[in-house]
């Protein structure tokens, strides 16, 4: 078994199982079997950091936004211009009667 970072500084790696060839396929990524094994290895470096990050104690931290004095700006709601049809279809990948076309995900 190779040794990972996780394994390396003494923190876990989580148990979660992500099946990376499954999430490209969600994607539409064509991955090699080494970009397989390569991204699932990030992924459980990525996840074991954030597992890690889960010891800091935040009980003291002020959310952004909570802190006293704290007044949101907020610009001021404008109407723009509308896409014509053709603009909004553009770069659209299948289009049909002024729609766009996306694969049927229910049967």
């Amino acid at each position: 078994m190779p040794e990972t970072d996780a394994f390396r500084y003494g923190y876990s790696v989580p148990t979660v199982a992500i099946d990376v060839a499954y999430v490209a396929g969600l994607a539409r990524l064509r991955l090699s079997p080494e970009e397989i094994e390569t991204f699932g290895n990030q992924l459980e470096q990525v996840l074991a950091y954030v597992k890690k990050l889960e010891e800091v104690d935040v009980q003291d931290v002020v959310l952004v936004g909570e802190e006293k004095g704290f007044q949101n700006r907020l610009r001021p709601d404008r109407a723009l211009p509308e896409l014509s049809t053709n603009e909004a279809l553009e770069n659209a990948p299948q289009r049909g009667s002024g729609l766009f076309l996306v694969p049927r995900i229910l049967e």
